[in-house]
């Protein structure tokens, strides 16, 4: 049984080979990289030390650098336990299957069925009644073929938004990383800060006890005692207040490691990192480092494609099907030559008015791509711009902790000399309190600077990209792969 007319093989040959010959043909513009204006150097580099030959690049692994096993270890767990970088590393395995189900589209779909049924007729019928059993079994195919482009332009914008996803989690994982560096070192500046108030309670005691001892023999004024336990009591609750930050900081600590605030701790010790030397290379470098910036490059190129897809809808589709099976009222004949049933063909389908609906959906799709090269120069002109403040601060800060460390030289003398003043009793213990005050407040300053610089280095490292290249995406082969995670580990649940 024939349910059509089917061309013969010469024209089906035909027209399958003209079918794969425009499957190469994509409408639509092909992508080019949007130029992004690079300086030749950076500016605030200029005056700043420069890293020598032997500094070696940035690592993979930055943070170590700074030579401090315990940030160390806590980095390493936050590349494991974070918990947005399992969300992000989530969202990238989702963008990488869009590309697979995209590819999907190349192939013709299968298809198989089979079933029984029995009908009947009512006995006053003109047959006189029946009952009849029908018992079928088919393949049925179909296939579309590429001819203007629009699969693989959806294949190219889907592989292009998987890399970006794939940028997106190195921006998480950059971010986080250096959140905790910066976290980490500044609590360390804390234990550092405990230690001097700690010093500074136990210097006021002393005074403290001084002045006791000039008033109880008549040499001093019981404002001089009062004075002594005022400074005390104001030191003693910083000391206190201390560990407000402290525990924030522990707490921050704990989140971004991926563990509860209530079960993690870190013991109190002081700051043993080094100040890196950080090199920083040349502004157009930033374009293959930074991922946000690769990323939004890369969205660019999806939105490019994007173009294709809806410049494809202008063009008609055609639709290769083919079905064949049996079909019997007899199960004891069901599988027989002579119940043989097939179809064959092809269809054309075009749409002759729609109204301007593709019209819109083109004008759309090419001010998404004006937006996300918009998008992309901005995403460059920041990198540019974090770089620069960073080095700026990592200048000024060096020449600001030298002046710094020489008042905290100068305090500390000027107390030493004014409380053997007051013990000769050639000036009042105003002076004294004056002077302590001054040297408390020189040593905060002067530990205040040395995190500020700890934090400019991190930002700056962030600022650059990290130790991350774009060589490092996702290629094709490993997003048409389902059994490769390409550049990407997921993260422990």
């Amino acid at each position: 049984m024939k349910h059509m007319h089917i061309p013969t093989h010469k024209n089906l040959m035909a027209l399958a080979i003209a079918a794969i010959l425009l499957s190469a043909c994509a409408v639509g513009p092909d992508y080019v990289r949007p130029v992004a204006d690079a300086p030749a150097a950076f500016k605030e580099n200029k005056d700043w030390k420069v890293a020598t030959p032997q500094d070696q690049p940035l690592q993979e692994k930055w943070w170590e650098i700074y030579q401090d096993p315990q940030l160390n270890a806590l980095v390493e767990q936050v590349n494991i336990s974070n918990q947005n970088l399992a969300q992000a590393e989530a969202q990238f395995r989702q963008a990488r299957a869009l590309v697979q189900s995209a590819r999907a589209s190349y192939f013709p779909t299968i298809g198989a069925n089979s079933g029984v049924t029995r009908s009947g007729s009512a006995a006053n019928s003109s047959n006189g009644g029946r009952v009849a059993n029908a018992y079928s079994l088919g393949l049925s195919s179909s296939w579309e073929p590429d001819l203007w482009g629009r699969i693989s332009r959806t294949v190219e914008a889907n592989r292009a938004s998987a890399q970006a996803s794939a940028a997106d989690l190195q921006v998480a994982k950059l971010s986080a990383q250096s959140t905790l560096a910066q976290d980490y070192l500044q609590l360390r500046v804390v234990d550092m800060q405990q230690n001097l108030l700690n010093e500074t309670v136990a210097a006021y005691q002393k005074s403290l006890q001084l002045t006791q001892n000039q008033y109880a023999v008549g040499v001093a004024a019981q404002s001089d005692v009062i004075q002594a336990q005022t400074q005390l009591k104001s030191a003693q609750a910083q000391a206190v207040d201390n560990g407000v930050l402290r525990s924030q900081l522990e707490h921050a600590i704990a989140l971004l490691t991926g563990q509860a605030a209530s079960s993690f701790s870190i013991t109190p010790a002081p700051l043993v990192a080094v100040l890196p030397t950080i090199p920083v290379g040349v502004p157009s470098a930033l374009l293959e480092r930074r991922p946000d910036v690769i990323a939004a490059e890369r969205l660019a190129a999806a939105a490019n494609a994007q173009i294709g897809v809806a410049k494809a809808a202008y063009f008609p589709n055609l639709t290769l099907s083919a079905s064949g099976g049996f079909q019997s009222s007899s199960f004891g004949d069901w599988l027989t030559v002579p119940n043989r049933i097939w179809s064959l063909g092809p269809a054309l389908a075009a749409t002759l008015f729609d109204g301007g609906a593709r019209r819109a959906q083109s004008d759309q799709a090419i001010a998404a791509y004006d937006a996300s090269v918009a998008v992309y120069k901005q995403a460059v002109l920041t990198s540019f711009q974090e770089v620069e403040d960073n080095l700026a601060a990592l200048r000024i800060l060096e020449q600001e902790a030298s002046v710094q460390n020489e008042t905290v030289a100068f305090a500390h003398r000027a107390v030493e000399l004014i409380l053997n003043q007051y013990k000769a009793g050639t000036v009042n213990y105003s002076s004294v309190v004056t002077a302590q005050a001054t040297a408390f407040n020189a040593d905060l300053a002067a530990l205040n600077i040395r995190n500020r610089r700890f934090a400019a280095s991190v930002s700056l490292i962030k600022a650059l990209g990290g130790g991350w290249s774009q060589a490092e995406l996702p290629d094709n082969a490993m997003l048409n792969d389902r059994g490769q995670d390409g550049a990407v580990k997921p993260v422990q649940k």
